[in-house]
């Protein structure tokens, strides 16, 4: 029997674009599940970054066996954090993939407290703060070597004032609609200037009531 094409081997794990970024419930914690394993994380960064390879590539990438790869991507296109691109198979046994960015947020707090859903949702929150301070901690060790114009680009920054609870939500939103708009300028530069040099630049901003910090 012919090996089908990699466009119909994915059918079954092919997500309801119309559900994409609005789920709720169950629903929301398998998206959050899926999300928010290390290599699957990983995963979705070195397609965002590098660039659609195909499954053999990812393996080598990053010492994984191929059928591992395989069942995280299918994972991850489930829930639309990737998705095929078949178009740039040689043939029919190569697998190919590209990152689809999607926004994802939730609250722990929508779920009881002491259910398995709240400790979910809380686990996840947990690991993309982990997630975030491993991004940190590797750019404090190999920042002091980057060119200074990359150094001069890059920022911490962080204030502590006194600010009603509708004066931090408005901050949020604001800083969530600029980062998004911001991306997506990025994402339509990158495709009319596809030769500009580019770097891989995270953003990570949290906004959050904070007593003072015992050192």
């Amino acid at each position: 029997m012919p090996r089908r094409p990699a466009s119909e081997r994915h059918t079954t794990t092919s997500p309801a674009s119309d559900e994409l970024g609005s789920e709720t419930g169950n629903a929301l914690l398998d998206v959050l599940t899926a999300f928010h394993h290390p290599t699957r994380r990983w995963l979705c960064e070195l397609l965002a970054v590098e660039g659609p390879a195909p499954v053999g590539l990812l393996a080598r990438r990053t010492g994984l066996a191929v059928g591992s790869v395989s069942h995280h991507l299918g994972t991850l296109h489930r829930y639309g954090f990737v998705e095929p691109a078949p178009e740039l198979a040689r043939d029919t046994r190569e697998s190919w993939w590209r990152s689809r960015p999607r926004q994802l947020s939730w609250d722990a707090t929508d779920y009881d407290q002491g259910t398995v859903a709240r400790r979910i949702a809380s686990t996840a929150e947990a690991e993309n703060f982990r997630h975030h301070v491993r991004a940190v901690q590797r750019w404090l060790a190999e920042g002091e070597s980057a060119p200074a114009e990359v150094r001069h680009a890059s920022v911490a920054t962080d204030t502590l004032v006194a600010a009603t609870v509708d004066q931090m939500g408005e901050l949020s939103r604001r800083l969530t609609e600029l980062v998004v708009e911001w991306s997506e300028e990025c994402r339509a530069d990158a495709r009319t200037r596809p030769d500009a040099a580019r770097l891989p630049v995270r953003v990570s901003a949290r906004v959050f009531p904070s007593g003072p910090v015992k050192p």
